[in-house]
């Protein structure tokens, strides 16, 4: 590339681009390692390098022949692939630069430097409470050197300005440490403006020397920037939920989207058009977001990250490894908490509206509206985004992370786990485990594995001792009413109705391979949890070192009704826990269900 050029055509401009994004990629763990604001959650470089690897995509695929045309395919795929208020802010940036070069075919220095211009009054726009000492700033700052270059003559090299243009923004961002107290505090420039400070810098040396970075295999491990522990931005951090969806609209209202949003939360970012906006706000009630968000157009695309936790595993790390799975498995809010368990969402959909599993809809609320809605849900599996997003997100901070996921006997769940571990690019390896089991032994064996974590135990004594564990995990449901599993198609109406008809309970079973067997029935309605633990204790009164999981859907009574029976007939049980039934089992069990995982116990 020429330093004399004084057009940029697209096919250059897509080159530079690409440049720019590798390098985001490349230094995403430094980006995370220095992220406390607006909050210390760590995760800039992840979002950052998330949001706009799908323009790499779009960077191969696109009409390079028109500049305007290239660039409003830019933005679009930002739209959707944003994630995080950085992205959010750089999504919109692009969409200021597509609407400012709309009729261009190629790019002078002026037209380039009134495309960042616009790029960067869109970008202050989007959000609610713009603050200096950002990536606004820093934008801000390119833009200002591009223009005052652009208007000082009409024959000036396009790759000489924008150099000269990122050593201001690297002055700028050098400055951020000095504009917010937190960021002063910490000793660290802002993670987002370092993020664009990157882009840019790519987009030069690919300009200005040929030498365009290249997508790197994986990640650089930050080694010289220790993690910033900010207390005060973190644990006591207004709202907990980093929400964020699209709506799809034909005239949206951006003013009257924000009016309604901005009271729910904080860090609002609005982007796009008024077909297609993109909401990022942190918030504590992610489905008022989503239901606010609904009334000006369709929503899609919704996504609510716990921000307390991810506080927490970035500044408070122990063991070898993270541990997460798919919320598919049921596990008692207390060992969540304890041991620092990371859980991908299932999603939900009660006809055209859905929910994320256990984020914006509880499993109480689940069953209220299975019983109430004449449409019977489908569950699905989590994107390969879902899973990636967390995957690098941990794996930039771990070692090694342990995924535990559904049998593949009931769901594509496991090999969309698979997929999204494969291209994950960060420095620690994701190892993906087959419980072939669900609901509450899933649950068992993902705590099982947090247990080795925080016991110090290394991946591979781990994985080894979770083998054994899978064939000593299994899961018994005792079915009360099978009209849901009939509704979902789960059991033929001719078998429903013969169980009806006979008045028997059926009792389920999983267990190794993972696949749903019958296990008996009982007979009458009167003592049915007392019958259900003397059906389990028949098959381990010979065991010993027992840990049971209980789990109902919405019967309490009678979950406390069999824990008490259990305790009475099975003396060898050496933990009990009760928690609420999820969506795995529970859409087709439905309400009323009793659902026991046995587990014969060995000490990590």
């Amino acid at each position: 590339m020429s330093s004399t050029l004084l057009q940029l055509e697209t096919t250059e401009l897509a080159k530079a681009l690409e440049s720019g994004i590798h390098r985001i990629t490349l230094e995403q763990e430094t980006l995370n390692s220095i992220n406390v604001f607006p909050v210390a959650d760590a995760d800039t470089g992840t979002n950052l390098s998330m949001s706009l690897e799908p323009v790499l995509a779009t960077l191969a695929l696109t009409d390079k022949t028109h500049l305007g045309t290239f660039l409003a395919d830019v933005a679009d795929t930002l739209l959707d692939s944003a994630r995080g208020n950085s992205g959010a802010i750089i999504a919109e940036f692009f969409q200021g630069m597509s609407d400012s070069a709309a009729n261009e075919r190629e790019f002078t220095i002026q037209s380039f430097a009134l495309a960042i211009k616009k790029g960067s009054e869109y970008a202050y726009d989007a959000v609610d409470k713009p603050c200096e000492g950002t990536i606004l700033s820093v934008i801000d700052a390119f833009s200002c050197s591009l223009n005052d270059q652009a208007s000082s003559s009409m024959n000036i090299s396009i790759p000489v300005c924008i150099a000269k243009a990122t050593e201001v923004a690297q002055s700028t961002l050098i400055d951020t440490t000095n504009k917010l107290e937190i960021l002063k505090k910490a000793g660290v420039v802002d993670a987002g403006a370092k993020g664009f400070v990157l882009l840019i810098e790519g987009v030069s040396d690919y300009l200005v020397d040929g030498k365009p970075t290249k997508q790197p295999k994986h990640i650089k491990k930050s080694t010289t920037i220790k993690r910033i522990r900010i207390q005060e931005n973190s644990e006591n951090a207004a709202f907990r939920f980093c929400v964020e969806c699209v709506v799809n609209g034909k005239d949206i209202s951006r003013r009257k989207l924000r009016e309604d949003l901005v009271g729910l939360g904080n860090s609002l970012v609005l982007a796009g058009t008024n077909r297609k906006t993109k909401v990022h706000i942190h918030a504590n009630q992610p489905d008022t977001v989503f239901k606010a968000a609904g009334i000006h157009g369709e929503v899609t695309g919704i996504k609510a990250d716990d921000m307390q936790q991810q506080q927490k595993t970035a500044h408070n790390r122990n063991g070898k490894f993270a541990v997460i799975t798919d919320s598919a498995a049921d596990i008692t809010k207390e060992d969540i908490e304890r041991f620092d368990i990371h859980m991908v969402p299932c999603r939900i959909q009660f006809g055209s509206r859905g929910y994320l599993d256990k984020v914006n809809i509880t499993p109480e609320e689940f069953y209220e509206e299975l019983e109430q809605n004449p449409i019977h849900p489908t569950t699905s599996q989590p994107s390969p985004g879902d899973f990636r997003r967390q995957y690098e997100y941990l794996a930039s901070h771990f070692p090694a992370v342990i995924s535990v996921n559904l049998t593949p006997k009931l769901s594509g769940t496991f090999q969309t786990a698979q997929s999204a571990a494969r291209r994950t690019k960060a420095s620690g390896k994701v190892h993906v485990f087959n419980s072939q089991n669900a609901s509450l032994g899933q649950g068992q064996l993902v705590t099982f594995t947090a247990e080795c974590s925080k016991a110090g135990l290394d991946v591979k004594t781990t994985l080894n001792a979770l083998d054994e564990m899978v064939a000593s995990t299994t899961t018994f449901a005792l079915i009360q009413d099978i009209s849901a599993a009939v509704r979902g198609g789960r059991i033929a109406p001719l078998w429903g109705k013969i169980v009806n008809c006979l008045k028997i309970i059926p009792i389920i079973r999983i267990k190794t391979p993972g696949t749903i067997t019958g296990d008996g029935f009982l007979t009458g309605r009167n003592k049915l949890p007392h019958k259900f633990a003397k059906h389990l204790a028949k098959k381990y009164n010979n065991k010993t070192n027992l840990h049971l999981a209980l789990g109902h859907a919405m019967c309490i009574n009678d979950a406390k009704k069999l824990e008490a029976a259990l305790v009475s007939q099975m003396p060898n049980i050496k933990r009990i826990t009760i928690t609420e039934l999820g969506t795995a089992l529970g859409v087709h069990a439905g309400p009323g269900s009793l659902v026991v995982s046995v587990q014969e116990y060995r000490n990590p």
